[in-house]
């Protein structure tokens, strides 16, 4: 039990270590993404953490098995190099021994990856689609943040407004500027003051307007006396079509309940992909405790380019199948349970041989 516990705390502190750096630059990068969007006007500024917030599944999906894998590697590396595992060994404790206490310890990371594929990753995708379906339904105004100059309809106008209020009718904006780049027609810039705008959508066609009240308009080139001004009591600025974003396959929104029994491609497919990310724990085990076995001259991350590039090829195979069996290329019945056996005869086959892997020199040459 006291080994049990050490080394079972030895992968869990590296672990812990790289889930954290990776996810930092996973979510760093999706939430620049994001902000640029609302920058651009495509998202409302209010929902990025919450979409954030259900985007966290699905990269703890990637980012945990990965972080195991090298979790393994750098630890038992480090106490190959060290030694301490020459004084393990030469206790009694087998490499079967290693390998059954690992495959133990890292039980708790199975049951995580059997909540995050089964029950968190579907429910974040469902709420994810539902936040981007109700941006859509958004207008210009919606997106507006107050004090900010920003731009809309491919840099074809700018917007600022003053204040912002909210009441029944819905948002309305205060002391509003509209700037009007020259358009394919032809026409003039133009800008635009007004005291108020408020979103309005025509019941006939549908098409959305900003409806603009005590207008003073501006058109003319700029750096050019021939201005002309104009005055309304209102006017209506005709407003893109919402944005659309990317669709998301129906099937990674459905729970995993819905998915068992199911005869379409795409479902079987889908759930295939739920199981084999939790199956994938325990095949990346296999492999990483023999794979971990260094010399102590070689040095804890001398196996850590190729477990990565190992990991890389597993990866991408069980997507690339399931991208198959979804379009119906391939059979559900090897599906990627195939994929699965082959990296379990190369786990297999390293522990056979000692941490040797088919495309490593030493193995060839003695053979």
């Amino acid at each position: 039990m006291l080994v049990f516990r050490y080394l079972s705390k030895q992968i869990l502190q590296v672990m812990v270590a790289v889930t954290l750096v990776l996810l930092v630059v996973a979510l760093t990068s999706r939430f620049i993404q994001y902000l640029g969007d609302a920058v651009a006007g495509q998202l409302a500024s209010d929902i990025l953490l919450l979409l954030m917030l259900y985007r966290l599944p699905d990269f703890l999906l990637v980012i945990l098995p990965l972080a195991l894998f090298l979790g393994i590697i750098l630890a038992y590396g480090r106490l190959y190099a060290d030694n301490e595992m020459v004084i393990l060994m030469g206790s009694g404790y087998s490499q079967r021994r290693l390998l059954l206490t690992t495959l133990a310890g890292v039980s708790v990371v199975i049951v995580i990856m059997a909540a995050l594929s089964l029950v968190l990753a579907p429910w974040g995708v469902r709420n994810t689609e539902q936040i981007k379906l109700s941006q859509q339904e958004l207008t210009e105004i919606d997106l507006i943040v107050a004090g900010q100059f920003q731009r809309f309809g491919d840099d074809s106008r700018v917007t600022y407004a003053e204040g912002i209020e909210s009441s029944a009718n819905g948002r309305q904006l205060e002391n509003v500027f509209v700037a009007l780049n020259s358009g394919a027609d032809g026409a003039a810039p133009r800008i635009v003051l007004a005291e108020s705008a408020r979103p309005q959508i025509d019941a006939d066609s549908g098409a959305r307007f900003m409806r603009l009240e005590n207008v003073l308009q501006y058109d003319g080139e700029p750096g050019q006396a021939d201005f002309s001004i104009a005055r309304f009591d209102v006017q209506g600025i005709l407003l893109p079509e919402p944005t659309q974003f990317e669709a998301v396959l129906e099937e990674a929104t459905l729970p995993s309940m819905a998915l068992l029994g199911a005869s379409e491609p795409a479902l079987r497919a889908e759930l295939q992909w739920r199981l084999s990310t939790i199956l994938l724990i325990p095949v990346i085990t296999l492999i990483a405790v023999p794979m971990s076995r260094v010399d102590p001259r070689q040095g804890r991350f001398s196996k850590l380019i190729p477990a990565a590039l190992l990991y890389a090829c597993y990866f991408v195979l069980l997507q690339f199948c399931r991208d198959l069996v979804a379009e119906g290329s391939l059979s559900p019945l090897p599906g990627l349970w195939w994929v699965h056996l082959l990296f379990i005869a190369i786990g297999w086959y390293s522990f056979r041989n000692q941490g040797r892997l088919l495309f490593d020199r030493s193995a060839w040459r003695q053979s």
